[in-house]
């Protein structure tokens, strides 16, 4: 990995862009997208009239939404004192914007599958490179006393979404630019993506997100996470830990990790989030194991 040069992926899309990344998105509504009832559950939690009972009403329609739920809610990554037997309890304890996280985290795994789209590429890889960076920024989220397990996780679980699009909507281009990359591998990932698709991975993960209606954090973690520093400085944090986060699972590797452009975290970034070599060796030393129960908690039938 090498840390990148000024290149156009870095720019702001221009209108030809825009286009380029509004055109995919609408593919990807034909191809894959949220399941409706976690639609529902984003529309509702963001209505402040709605109450726990709505959202209970919502989940129950989905039998296996509402049992991956529970599964999360009584595992060893909320450490909640005793079984969580019903839906409306685990929304009492962890609030509607909790529950909603986990909700859109459990209906994520469906888009990242497609296999071995090219030697060079496999779609598992991408989610488990995901999941992990999930497991990273949630563990950096307490190591700062940040709190919100759910949306630090749900923040690094979606911040390589514009992969998924340029898979899901330009996958032939997206293959182009897999082999550009294995052919001349110092050359950043987004820069060979804005050369081969015309915009990049960051611009089209924050085009989905604005498209699904999701907070403006996680628009700008999308958008933003190979340089954080570019937030504005109010609301850099969640962006600048997934930064981190994203960074630290390439050490040693795990799933895909071609896009991570620099093997160092600035050191601007970690002053502004207070953390240490030591601490950050702490999250490498865990995050493999945690990866694989986060793994199994969103994946497992």
């Amino acid at each position: 990995m090498t840390p990148t040069t000024a290149n156009p992926s870095t720019a702001a899309p221009g209108n030809d862009q825009d286009k380029i990344v509004k055109d995919a998105i609408q593919e990807i509504s034909h191809i894959a997208t949220l399941p409706e009832v976690t639609l529902k559950i984003i529309r509702l939690v963001e209505d402040a009239d709605s109450t726990a009972q709505d959202l209970n009403k919502v989940i129950t329609n989905d039998p296996a939404l509402g049992a991956r739920i529970l599964k999360v809610v009584n595992s060893a990554f909320y450490g909640l004192p005793g079984q969580i037997g019903s839906l409306n309890r685990a929304i009492v304890l962890l609030g509607l914007n909790a529950v909603k996280n986990i909700a859109i985290a459990a209906s994520l795994a469906k888009l990242f599958r497609g296999g071995q789209i090219s030697p060079h590429f496999n779609a598992r890889d991408l989610w488990t490179h995901s999941i992990a960076v999930g497991a990273a920024t949630r563990m950096l989220a307490e190591k700062i006393g940040l709190g919100l397990p759910d949306e630090a996780f749900l923040a690094g679980l979606i911040h390589d979404l514009g992969i998924m699009v340029e898979m899901q909507a330009r996958r032939p281009k997206f293959v182009e630019v897999i082999e550009k990359l294995q052919l001349e591998p110092a050359l950043p990932q987004r820069q060979v993506e804005t050369e081969i698709i015309g915009a990049n991975h960051e611009q089209f993960g924050a085009g989905l997100c604005s498209t699904w209606k999701f907070p403006i954090n996680f628009v700008q973690v999308t958008g933003y996470h190979h340089r954080p520093m570019e937030v504005a400085q109010n609301s850099r944090m969640l962006t600048a830990l997934v930064h981190v986060a994203d960074i630290l699972v390439a050490q040693p590797p795990l799933g895909y990790v071609r896009d991570v452009e620099i093997s160092e975290v600035n050191p601007d970034v970690l002053k502004l989030l207070n953390l240490t070599p030591a601490r950050l060796a702490e999250v490498v030393e865990k995050v493999p194991a945690a990866t694989e129960e986060a793994k199994n908690l969103l994946t497992d039938a």
